[in-house]
């Protein structure tokens, strides 16, 4: 089980690395100027990338949580409380793609202020979850 473990932390530092980061790429979209064809296109091109190769990292990460969970046969309310924010961090996930095909169809409506405050969500939770885990309040 500890084999795991290990996968399922390296899985959700991965994922996290990039439900970090993608927000920072729309950051950077919302603020290209409208002539700036090639920049947006790079940016667009690096996000498509980025969704598509966090997409099954996420997938492993909860696939690995739930055989851990199975596994150990965790109960308690903490863990009740990190399955909702681990549905939370899914909902993030899927919205960040609705986010980028509005991008990819011209149809963001945004500013880079608002995507700057979005791209805090996943901090705020990993703090949440690590604490959690680690302390296991109820």
């Amino acid at each position: 089980m500890l084999i795991v473990k290990s996968l399922h932390l390296w899985m959700v530092v991965s994922w996290f690395a990039g439900l970090f980061y993608l927000p920072r790429i729309f950051v950077n979209l919302a603020m290209v100027e409208p002539g700036s064809v090639a920049e947006r296109d790079r940016l667009l091109l690096m996000a498509g990338k980025l969704y598509r190769f966090m997409a099954p990292i996420g997938i492993l990460a909860v696939g690995l949580g739930l055989w851990l969970w199975l596994g150990f046969g965790f109960s308690g309310g903490w863990l009740h409380a990190k399955t909702t924010l681990v549905l939370l961090l899914i909902a993030y996930h899927l919205f960040c793609g609705r986010v980028l095909r509005d991008f990819q169809a011209g149809r963001n409506t945004h500013s880079h202020i608002w995507f700057r405050w979005f791209n805090e969500m996943p901090v705020l939770v990993l703090l949440a979850v690590i604490f959690l885990v680690v302390l296991k309040p109820f």
